[in-house]
């Protein structure tokens, strides 16, 4: 994602909007660390507003302050994970059936575009516009609900989800390459079948779940066996190599 540069305003408003933007597209890696100065020449502002927007993005856990001033994207964690999910579940399954009861044909035809160039940016491995895709799918969906506070707190998930969905679409092996899921969604949406859309959304999430959780898991499991075995154990180790 390009940061484009900030009109005279609200700057702190406009910052955080910026980064919440920008860490929803998946544009920031987790466990990185965000640049003040750097931050602030690309969006063409003082560190003042910059900082101000990351301590809000901070309250909402989509960064983390270290130390009083460093601001670093959540490192990928399990735990954490599991929990945006379970979380993502609930709230996007509500909004993808009230879309049902309020989508149009037109509505359906520009999920189905949508869907298609997503389908060729995972096949062809476009990593930014399959990431672009996914969400401009998943976000038309839940647009059609008409419920502008339940729209805000699934972004507010998303903040944290895309830095994760970042990794995933360039890092896991998973052969669910196109979210056949969404064609479901989409199919249930122009039979304004709520429940059944509801269904698909929350099969999606699982399913598109599956290798992260085989990615983290396989993550912390690497980050286990890298701390240094106990003294008692190298010791008799190196007795029995002297044996």
């Amino acid at each position: 994602m390009t940061i484009r540069q900030l009109e005279q305003g609200s700057l702190s408003l406009r910052a955080y909007a910026m980064l919440r933007e920008a860490l929803v597209a998946g544009s920031f890696a987790p466990g990185e660390r965000l640049v003040m100065q750097d931050l602030a020449a690309r969006l063409g502002t003082s560190v003042t507003p910059v900082r101000e927007a990351c301590l809000r993005l901070v309250s909402e856990r989509g960064l983390e302050l270290r130390g009083g001033r460093a601001f670093i994207v959540p490192a990928l964690d399990l735990d954490r994970y599991m929990e945006v999910r379970m979380i993502r579940t609930v709230l996007e399954g509500i909004a993808t059936e009230l879309a049902a009861t309020r989508a149009t044909p037109a509505d359906v035809r520009r999920l189905a575009d949508i869907q298609a160039r997503f389908e060729h940016a995972r096949l062809t491995g476009d990593n930014e516009a399959a990431i672009t895709g996914n969400r401009d799918f998943h976000f038309g969906v839940y647009c059609l609900s008409g419920k502008n506070l339940l729209l805000h707190q699934i972004e507010m998930m998303w903040i944290s989800m895309g830095p994760i969905l970042r990794v995933y679409h360039q890092e896991v092996v998973t052969d669910y390459v196109g979210a056949q899921e969404h064609v479901h969604i989409i199919e249930a949406l122009a039979r304004g079948d709520g429940p059944a859309a509801r269904a698909a959304l929350e099969r999606d999430v699982m399913r598109g779940g599956e290798g992260i959780v085989r990615h983290l898991t396989a993550l912390q499991d690497s980050q286990v066996n890298a701390v240094s075995e106990p003294s008692y154990v190298s010791h008799a180790r190196a007795r029995s190599w002297d044996e």
